[in-house]
């Protein structure tokens, strides 16, 4: 039985990817950053318990456990955990940025660092990031997280080639837009972080982005794929024989990709401000 840890079980991709792994015969590894999410995975079956990359003796504490689970062995990891913080650039606090790289770039980074030795001793392993298409491009008010994606994109290539030689490989998915608890969560940071009503910018806050991320019903993206689309690419990750260097997932980020290889930049700026 091949074993998997993945980050961020709570709900969306990571909740997902976990139960069809584990239909797959997998021994999945489900971690969460509140017990109380681990402990409803319980119920359905999986084996969780808490993992908060915001704190690295959560981190290790967490490897650990998974550790005895699997009799000292890892197959693959894939780290999925991550939130975003809307609002302008100029109205992040350096605490703000600070917060969102320490989880959705170095926590990430500091797991995969500890569980290379494992998978190097074993002779193979799978790595796997979930990123975005916000990953390769920027958008307005969505610097903190596109620039998390941007970082955590380098740092994996650069990885993929430093350990060209190994069985050990390095994966980016990047998706666009799936529907999850990701704009709930969104909304959350951005009054925790952003001064709104004190920003330079309040009147686009107030008539376009609080309403969007408050809206309990926004209408679905015309380019949206569920989850499980995410999971299809993710599954092909670990068990082709060969897995590609990165997997997109919906049209939008093929689109994307596409256009940012293609435009002058003027152009592309143009496109993305109406985002």
């Amino acid at each position: 039985m091949q074993s998997i840890l993945i980050t961020g079980c709570s709900s969306g991709i990571g909740y997902d990817a976990a139960h069809r792994l584990h239909e797959r015969g997998w021994r999945v590894i489900a971690t969460c950053r509140k017990d109380s999410d681990c402990a409803r995975l319980r119920g359905e079956g999986l084996t969780s318990f808490k993992l908060d990359y915001q704190d690295s003796a959560s981190i290790k504490a967490a490897l650990a456990q998974t550790l005895e689970v699997t009799g000292g062995t890892l197959d693959a990891l894939f780290n999925n955990g991550a939130y975003a913080i809307p609002g302008a650039v100029e109205d992040l606090q350096r605490e703000a940025l600070s917060d969102i790289f320490n989880t959705n770039v170095f926590g990430q980074i500091e797991l995969s660092n500890l569980i290379l030795p494992i998978m190097r001793r074993q002779g193979h392993g799978r790595i796997i990031f979930n990123s975005s298409v916000l990953g390769f491009i920027s958008t307005p008010y969505r610097g903190a997280y596109c620039a998390t994606k941007s970082a955590l994109e380098a740092l994996v290539d650069a990885q993929r080639m430093e350990h060209a030689d190994s069985e050990i490989k390095f994966i980016l998915i990047e998706p666009g837009p799936i529907p999850t608890e990701f704009r709930r969560n969104a909304a959350i940071q951005f009054e925790k972080w952003i001064d709104w009503k004190k920003a330079y910018r309040r009147d686009i806050y107030e008539a376009e982005l609080k309403k969007r991320l408050n809206n309990p019903n926004p209408k679905p993206d015309r380019f949206e794929l569920p989850p499980s689309a995410v999971t299809k690419k993710l599954i092909h990750a670990l068990e082709t024989p060969r897995p590609k260097p990165r997997y997109m997932v919906t049209t939008a980020t093929y689109g994307a990709n596409l256009l940012k290889r293609t435009l002058p930049t003027r152009w592309l700026d143009k496109i993305l401000q109406k985002q």
